[in-house]
C-alpha cells in the first residue's frame, strides 16, 4: 500500500527496511570500497611514473584501470545481481576486491599494476551496482530521495577523501601503501553485509542476456582505450582499430537489445527522458570530478611542487562541500524539480574549470585550489543525487539491477571518460609544447639532445625531470619547459571540461522534464511497474 503524498512536495514518505540504518552503513560502506579505489592512485602517479620510468600515457591507463574494470562490467553485472542474487554478487566483488588490491599494491611492473586495477575494477562492478539495486529496491518515496542522497554524497566524499589518506601513507611509505587501505575496509563491509543485508530483494526470474552482457563489456573497454591510445605518437592505428570495434559492438548490442526476448538492458526503459536525460547528465557531472582530481594532482605536485600529503590534503574542500550538498540536494529536488538542481550543479562545476584555467598557474597560491575543487564538490553533491534518484525511479524494482548499473556507468564511465579524455588531451598538449621548446632551443643545446633523451623529454613530466638531472647545467631550462609544457596540456584539459559541463547543461535544460511533467511521469512510472 502506498503512503499519502505530502502536500508540500507529492512524494510519498515511503518505506524502509528492518533495521534500515544499518543496512544503509553496509550499502554505504559497500559504495565506499569502490569510490575508494577510484581516486587513491591519482596521489601516487608521479612516485608510480618514477618508480617504473612509466610514460604518461601508462600513467593515464593506471589512473583509469579500476573505472575501465568496473565500467566495462557494470551492466553485465549488475544483470547477473537482478537474476541469481544482488547480495550473493555484493559479497563476491567485496571478496575479489581484497586480493586484487594486494596485487596492485606488490605489482612488478606497471603492466601488472593496470592488470590489477582492471581486476580490483571488475570486483566493483559485483559490487558497487548492487548497493543502489539494493537500496531502490528496499526503500521507496522521501525515503529513497533521503538515502540515495546519503549514498551519493558519503560515497562522494570517501572518493574524495582517498587522496587525502594516499597522501599520508606516501609521506611515510613507498607508492604500493595507497592499495592497502582496500582489504582491511572490504572485510570489514563484508562481516557487515552478510549480517544484515537482507538475501533476496525482488529479483527477478528471467535469463540473463549474456551476448548483450559480453557486447556491453566489449563497447566500453575498447571505447575507453581507444581515447587513451589516441594521443599516442605511432599509435593512432591501434586508436582507430579500438574505436571501430567500439562501434561495431554498439550497433551490435543495440540491434541485441532490440531482439532479446529478456534484454539486458531495455531499451524502452531508457528512451524515457527521465532515465536517459539524467544518465548523460550524471555522467559528465561525475565524470568532471574524476577529470578534475586527475589533472589536479599533477598540477599540484608537477607544477607547484605540492607533496603527496599536501596535495591530497588540498581536495578536502571537494569532499566537505559534496557532503554537505548531497543532504541539501535531496530537499531541493521535492520543491524545485531534478532539473533545476541538476543546472545548478552544471554550473558549479564549469566555474571550477574556469578557477582551474584562469588561476591555476606556476606560484598560484592554495585559495584557487581551493576554490576550485570547492566549486567541483558542490557540483557534484547537488547534480549526483537527482540524476542517481531520476534513474531508479524510472525502473521496475525487478530491474533495480539497470537503473544501478547505469548509475554506476555515470561515475564510472563518466570518469573513465573524462580522464581519458583530459589525460589524452593534456598528453597531447604536452608533448607538443615540449617539441616546440626543443625546436626553439639554442642549435648548441639541440645538438646535445639526442633521440633517445628527446624521447624521454617527450614520453612525460617526470622523464623531463629525470633528465634534467642528468644535466644539471640545464636543469633550470629544462624544469622551466617542462613546467610551462604541462601548463600547456592543462589548459587544454580545463577547456574541454567546461565543454563538458555546457553540453550536459544543455541536454539537461532541453530533455529533462521540468517539475510537475517529472512528478507526472515519475508517478505514472511507479504506477506501471508497482
Amino acid at each position: 500500500m502506498r503512503a499519502p503524498d505530502s502536500p508540500a512536495t507529492g512524494v510519498d514518505a515511503g518505506r524502509a527496511p528492518a533495521r534500515g540504518g544499518l543496512v544503509l552503513v553496509a550499502l554505504i560502506l559497500a559504495s565506499g570500497v569502490a569510490n575508494l579505489n577510484l581516486s587513491i592512485a591519482n596521489v601516487a602517479l608521479p612516485s608510480i611514473g618514477a618508480a617504473f620510468d612509466a610514460s604518461q600515457t601508462a600513467l593515464n591507463l593506471v589512473a583509469v584501470g579500476f573505472s575501465l574494470g568496473l565500467a566495462g562490467s557494470v551492466l553485465y553485472l549488475g544483470a547477473l545481481g537482478d537474476r541469481y542474487g544482488r547480495k550473493r554478487m555484493l559479497v563476491l566483488g567485496l571478496a575479489l576486491s581484497i586480493p586484487a588490491a594486494l596485487l596492485a599494491a606488490f605489482a612488478p611492473s606497471i603492466e601488472v599494476l593496470f592488470a590489477a586495477r582492471v581486476v580490483g575494477g571488475v570486483a566493483a562492478g559485483m559490487a558497487y551496482p548492487t548497493t543502489l539495486a539494493l537500496i531502490a529496491a528496499l526503500w521507496s518515496g522521501r525515503r529513497r530521495i533521503a538515502a540515495i542522497a546519503l549514498w551519493s554524497g558519503l560515497g562522494g566524499a570517501i572518493s574524495a577523501l582517498g587522496p587525502l589518506a594516499s597522501g599520508f601513507l606516501l609521506s611515510v611509505f613507498d607508492w604500493g601503501s595507497v592499495f592497502l587501505m582496500t582489504p582491511p575496509l572490504a572485510a570489514l563491509t563484508l562481516v557487515l553485509v552478510v549480517a544484515v543485508v537482507p538475501a533476496k530483494v525482488n529479483e527477478g526470474t528471467e535469463p540473463v542476456d549474456n551476448l548483450g552482457g559480453v557486447l556491453s563489456v566489449l563497447l566500453v573497454t575498447s571505447l575507453v582505450l581507444a581515447i587513451n591510445f589516441a594521443a599516442v605518437p605511432g599509435a593512432q592505428l591501434f586508436s582507430i582499430v579500438l574505436g571501430s570495434v567500439a562501434v561495431i559492438a554498439g550497433v551490435g548490442f543495440v540491434v541485441r537489445q532490440r531482439r532479446a526476448a529478456n534484454p539486458l538492458y531495455d531499451l524502452r526503459v531508457a528512451a524515457r527522458r527521465t532515465f536517459w536525460a539524467a544518465a548523460v547528465a550524471g555522467t559528465v557531472v561525475f565524470g568532471s570530478l574524476m577529470g578534475a582530481m586527475y589533472v589536479g594532482q599533477l598540477f599540484l605536485q608537477n607544477v607547484l611542487g605540492y607533496s603527496a600529503l599536501e596535495a591530497g590534503a588540498s581536495i578536502l574542500p571537494a569532499a566537505l562541500l559534496m557532503t554537505l550538498a548531497s543532504p541539501v540536494s535531496s530537499r531541493l529536488v521535492p520543491r524545485f524539480g531534478a532539473r533545476a538542481v541538476l543546472l545548478a550543479g552544471f554550473v558549479s562545476c564549469l566555474l571550477a574549470f574556469l578557477v582551474m584555467y584562469l588561476f591555476w598557474d606556476v606560484g598560484a597560491s592554495y585559495l584557487p585550489v581551493a576554490v576550485g575543487y570547492a566549486f567541483i564538490g558542490l557540483g557534484v553533491g547537488l547534480a549526483g543525487p537527482p540524476a542517481s534518484r531520476s534513474l531508479t525511479d524510472s525502473v521496475p524494482v525487478r530491474k533495480a539491477g539497470m537503473a544501478s548499473g547505469t548509475s554506476d556507468l555515470q561515475r564510472d564511465l563518466g570518469g573513465s571518460v573524462m580522464q581519458s579524455v583530459l589525460g589524452a588531451i593534456l598528453t597531447a598538449g604536452y608533448a607538443s609544447a615540449i617539441a616546440s621548446s626543443i625546436a626553439a632551443a639554442p642549435a648548441a643545446v639541440q645538438s646535445e639532445i639526442s633521440g633517445s633523451i628527446q624521447t624521454q623529454l617527450l614520453k612525460s613530466f617526470d622523464g623531463a625531470i629525470a633528465i634534467a638531472r642528468q644535466y644539471p647545467e640545464y636543469t633550470d631550462g629544462i624544469v622551466k619547459a617542462a613546467r610551462d609544457s604541462f601548463l600547456s596540456g592543462a589548459d587544454w584539459a580545463y577547456l574541454t571540461g567546461m565543454a563538458f559541463m555546457l553540453v550536459g547543461a544543455t541536454v539537461a535544460m532541453l530533455f529533462y522534464p521540468g517539475k510537475k511533467r517529472e512528478q507526472e511521469l515519475l508517478r505514472q512510472y511507479a504506477d506501471d511497474t508497482a
